[in-house]
């Protein structure tokens, strides 16, 4: 990517939010963002990058907003008037928050979740429609239709300050679930998604650099970096899935975990105790073990129990089973198993996790029968094949 094109995807959802902000009008803003940017696409590698690139773009797509307005007859006035009021070559509004704008107004609540992350990774994020398609292993016609549907909802709609706080929580879910997805693909030929993966990561970095002082966004970006830290390790020259315990922990990246877990050390000690902190310090007490019998379990087991108080659900029950077992030995870990398995009995890490604690506990056959059913019912091909190596080296 060259210096220009970085800066372009930089500065195109701050655009994109200015004249949002300003028009309230998503498509139409968005197709004069578009033309923005193609004609400094052409300009600036030729004519160099002008000294306010912001305010160029700002100017150039609202004059294209204009133009817009200009065709449709029953607007004639109020943009003529717009047009009068535009100070030439100087940026319309403040550049403040600009990103976060933008973030808010794609994860409206009126929007289901897979539009909200379709249309965030699209506005925001600057993936085009064939990209995220290819993230999420889906059609490229129906993200095409979701961010179209999503684009008509949202057509006047403009943000309200009394909104932030139910918006932020929508942002932080959407960032996480792309994070997510891109850290362990759901399904497909690859352990993970590094576009998806660097993409959650540089918008929380926005999201935290617009708002310092807020713990989960801080927390947020601390679990992504920590968990991102790893995945270096996360797979071997063949492309095999490597568990925790077996990776070399030399080849985590080290300034990642360094500034994760700074970012949730301040968070903790300054603000509000949320789940993704908790989230966050988990990962945090892995990260700083030096190997994986170094692992303070005992205190990611108290963690996971605060974080089911704090964020209870059946996925936190599921991972707070491993670190129960870790402290209490895998029969009782396998008893809480049982409890646990009532809201999950489908899911194929309930059937991992099982076939784990067998083993440890010596039920080698019982194990390998786990291992067998998780395989089947995940749609990941690396861990398919992990599942299926770990029951091949339980056979009599």
């Amino acid at each position: 990517m060259t210096g220009v094109e970085s800066l372009l995807r930089e500065l195109a959802p701050q655009v994109l939010a200015a004249l949002v902000r300003r028009y309230g009008d998503f498509d139409a803003c968005e197709d004069a963002v578009q033309e923005a940017l193609l004609a400094a696409s052409q300009q600036w590698p030729a004519e160099g990058i002008p000294d306010h690139p912001k305010g160029w773009l700002i100017t150039t797509a609202s004059r294209r907003r204009i133009e817009q307005w200009r065709s449709e007859t029953a607007r004639r006035r109020r943009e003529e008037a717009v047009a009068q009021n535009e100070p030439p070559g100087r940026e319309p509004v403040s550049g403040v928050d600009d990103t976060l704008t933008l973030l808010l107004l794609c994860c409206h609540p009126a929007l289901p979740r897979p539009s909200q992350v379709a249309l965030t990774l699209r506005a925001v994020g600057g993936l085009t429609t064939a990209e995220i398609a290819r993230a999420f292993l889906v059609p490229e016609a129906t993200i095409g239709q979701r961010i179209s549907r999503a684009k008509q909802k949202l057509k006047g709609e403009r943000l309200a300050g009394d909104q932030r706080p139910e918006r932020l929580a929508a942002v932080l879910q959407v960032l996480y679930l792309i994070f997510t997805e891109g850290h362990t693909a759901s399904s497909g030929a690859t352990l993970s998604r590094v576009d998806l993966t660097t993409e959650a990561i540089r918008l929380a970095r926005q999201l935290h650099t617009e708002l310092p002082d807020d713990g989960e966004v801080a927390g947020l970006l601390a679990l992504m970096l920590l968990t991102e830290a790893r995945r270096p390790a996360r797979a071997d020259a063949t492309g095999a899935l490597v568990p925790l315990a077996e990776q070399d922990r030399t080849r985590w990246n080290r300034a990642f975990i360094d500034e994760g877990v700074a970012l949730i050390t301040k968070a903790l000690a300054t603000t509000p105790v949320g789940p993704y902190q908790l989230q966050a310090a988990i990962a945090a007490v892995h990260d700083e073990a030096a190997t994986s019998e170094d692992t303070d379990w005992a205190e990611i087991l108290t963690l996971y129990d605060l974080l089911q108080v704090v964020a209870p659900g059946p996925m936190v029950t599921l991972n707070r089973v491993v670190a129960f077992a870790q402290v209490n030995g895998p029969e009782k870990g396998l008893a809480e198993l049982g409890e646990a398995a009532k809201h999950l009995a489908r899911h194929h890490r309930v059937d991992a996790i099982r076939a784990h604690l067998l083993e440890n506990a010596g039920d080698l056959a019982g194990a390998r029968e786990a291992y067998l059913a998780a395989a089947r019912r995940t749609l990941s091909l690396p861990e398919q094949a992990y599942l299926q190596s770990r029951a091949k080296k339980l056979e009599k």
